[in-house]
């Protein structure tokens, strides 16, 4: 979606181009680093830039997919414990970030399927979710770990922001 378009566009639009705004800055915060600056543990958690994609990837599987009766691709770790905010030894970078692309890709199709009060029935809770309710938690989640992988990134190598900036704008 053009920017323009962004400004006027309808409620399932503006909240998929919102959703896509903070997806895109997970990913600008990994570029220009080396696995190693991705993976260092910058908390006393062990939060990680690289573990906090993982996760995101996870959860869209989750909440998109799963929920809304979609086949999730066979993961190789326990999502419902802290195996999706780790990155082990033998888990490289690009096979997280291809993850996260093939989890958006599923939640896309979902999302581009299916009207706003289309029903979701997650197997972990005991009532429905709408899929307007899910694009709002996402952005709220994927906002959330943004705001924390800024932090990281600040902290890995000063780097701040969104998005990349033109020389001399704010």
């Amino acid at each position: 979606m053009k920017t323009d378009e962004m400004y006027t566009a309808g409620e399932k639009e503006t909240l998929h181009a919102s959703l896509d705004r903070h997806r895109d800055a997970v990913l600008w915060k990994l570029q220009g680093l080396d696995d190693e600056q991705l993976r260092r543990p910058m908390t006393p958690s062990g939060t990680n830039l690289l573990g906090l994609v993982k996760h995101l990837a996870s959860v869209e599987y989750a909440w998109f997919v799963s929920s809304f009766g979609g086949e999730v691709e066979p993961l190789w770790f326990d999502p419902s414990t802290d195996d999706d905010l780790t990155v082990g030894p033998g888990e490289t970078t690009r096979q997280i970030i291809d993850f996260y692309g093939r989890a958006r890709a599923a939640a896309d199709t979902v999302i581009t399927a299916s009207p706003l009060d289309t029903l979701g029935h997650p197997d972990w809770r005991d009532h429905s979710v709408s899929l307007r309710w899910v694009l709002v938690h996402m952005i709220e989640e994927t906002a959330r770990h943004a705001g924390h992988m800024d932090i990281v990134r600040e902290l890995v190598d000063g780097a701040t922001g969104d998005h990349p900036r033109a020389a001399g704008t704010a």
